[in-house]
């Protein structure tokens, strides 16, 4: 599968499209102005505790406090509030030795939370959820520092390798190299991007997390809550952290700047594939370049159209996205279980590519359109689960029930991202409702008075067919006619297809088009 990234800079901000085999399947926005991304560290200040919630509302600088569950506080709460308060105190000039820092003993997972948080202190936590809608940010305490290979998690020593690296044997591998590299207090998750890599490449990684680490409790020191203390990358770096493997084979960037920081950080973590880096400088916009502008306006909205001739209907309420597929004119056979097969397996792939594209999350209910062997639907749901298996969002699917509805839960970090792709009409404005061709006429025959009374001679009049035959045939031909002999002199009346409705040009005796 060929992966490209194709990053458009503008003023108020990144768009980033990401393409699998030309196709489009995420698209990520980064503001100029925006404050609370998913990742970022903040100082905040306890504002009130809900024991009926068991939840804290927290102000980080929204407009709105942010919420923090007590199953989010992590179990190293006490440590990481011990922390805080030290390094906020802290008098020496390099800052307390982390690694000598004493834990304190976990909380438990049944707690309360006015039972360990109380007398609203200052707390560091990390964006779980943006901003969505009329909430604020959704905040945790389970602190961690993503990197290339591996993520750290400060306040324990716990070593864990992914899942998805399939070996044993490299896993024991992966995890015996960790241990014998991390500091004391500092837990390592090792990621799926760190399978065959050597002892030098993980030490990398990690040097540079703990870095990280280092200079966020250097500016707790003279931090005043609330406050952003460390940022997650930019959107492009951060994409390229989680998504840079063998199969990408271009970058395209057209900003300068973005493009020398890029190159520079995939000459640091991926030397190899520097060469894959590209700087856009044509004056059409990059996005139409790479037809990304017009897989926007073929992707958003409520009908999505599939080649068969498919389509699908996407609506949303606040409390779950509904989608339904229906099989459009176009059927392969005269069998209504293998038609219907045939559609829910090309909807199925479409479907999982808008989830990822809209980053659409919570409870989505897809109604497949009907099966009567069961092992059919059995069929769609492994086809589903093939084609989400790149989603980087947690999701669950349940078996398609009797009804033939498909329940499917996903991660939402993000607010939905929501694309306008229809246009104002320029004839009725949007009202649908167009001008009387009776009031048409009497408009026309208004500009046609003016024209003359300024010595105009001889007059030609291009309007839309509809218009053309209301005013030159059938029981209205006597309006041209009219028009000559009050004007006294011949009006030619054309006709142009281009033409809005109600859009009319005069033209004089040089077919110069006269402005009015």
């Amino acid at each position: 599968m060929d992966k490209e990234l194709i990053v458009n800079a503008a003023i108020t901000g990144v768009d980033l499209a990401l393409l699998e085999d030309k196709k489009l399947v995420e698209l990520h926005s980064e503001k100029t102005d925006a404050g609370f991304a998913v990742g970022d560290l903040f100082l905040g200040k306890v504002k009130k505790l809900m024991p009926g919630l068991n939840a804290a509302f927290v102000d980080v600088g929204h407009e709105k406090d942010a919420f923090l569950h007590y199953s989010d506080l992590s179990p190293y709460f006490k440590s990481l509030l011990k922390f805080t308060q030290m390094a906020q105190t802290d008098k020496t000039e390099n800052g307390f030795d982390f690694y000598k820092f004493n834990v304190e003993p976990e909380i438990v997972k049944t707690g309360k939370i006015n039972e360990v948080l109380s007398g609203k202190p200052n707390i560091l936590v990390q964006i779980l959820k943006e901003p969505i809608a009329s909430k604020g940010p959704r905040l945790s305490c389970e602190i961690s520092l993503p990197g290339r290979f591996i993520v750290i998690t400060p306040f324990n020593n716990i070593v864990a390798v992914s899942k998805k690296i399939h070996s044993s044997d490299e896993r024991k591998r992966l995890h015996k190299i960790v241990e014998s590299i991390k500091p004391n207090n500092i837990g390592v998750i090792v990621r799926t991007a760190a399978e065959g890599k050597n002892t030098a490449e993980l030490h990398e990684d990690l040097r540079d997390l703990l870095e990280s680490w280092k200079d966020l409790q250097a500016k707790l020191k003279t931090a005043v809550a609330p406050v952003k203390i460390l940022s997650e990358e930019n959107k492009t770096t951060s994409l390229l952290r989680d998504l840079l493997t063998k199969d990408f084979n271009k970058i395209v960037i057209n900003d300068k700047t973005l493009y020398n920081d890029t190159l520079s950080y995939i000459q640091k973590i991926a030397p190899a594939k520097a060469d894959i880096v590209k700087r856009y400088q044509e004056p059409q916009n990059i996005f139409d370049t790479y037809g990304i502008t017009k897989q926007i306006k073929a992707s958003f909205g409520k009908t999505i159209n599939l080649p068969s001739g498919a389509y699908l209907i996407v609506e949303h309420t606040e409390a779950l996205h509904v989608i339904d597929v229906n099989s459009g004119y176009k059927s392969i056979s005269n069998s209504q279980e293998e038609n219907a097969v045939a559609t829910n397996l090309e909807a199925a792939a479409e479907i999982a590519r808008q989830l990822r594209l809209r980053d659409i999350g919570g409870i989505i209910v897809v109604d497949f359109i009907d099966m009567r062997n069961p092992e059919n639907k059995k069929k769609i749901q492994e086809a589903m689960e093939a084609h989400m298996k790149n989603d980087r969002a947690r999701h669950a699917l349940l078996p398609i029930s009797k009804f033939g509805v498909m329940q499917i839960t996903r991660q939402r970090m993000r607010p939905e991202i929501k694309i306008n792709t229809s246009e104002v009409c320029p004839t009725c404005k949007g009202t649908g409702k167009v001008t009387s061709t009776y009031l048409l006429e009497d408009e026309i025959e208004n500009r046609l008075n003016y024209l003359v009374s300024h010595q105009h001679k001889f007059i030609s009049i291009e309007v839309h067919p509809i218009v053309y035959s209301h005013l030159t045939k059938g029981f209205f031909k006597s309006i041209k006619k009219s028009w000559k002999k009050r004007f006294k002199m011949p009006i030619n009346i054309r006709e142009n297809s281009n033409f809005s409705f109600t859009e009319v040009k005069f033209f004089d005796a040089n077919e110069e088009e006269i402005k009015i």
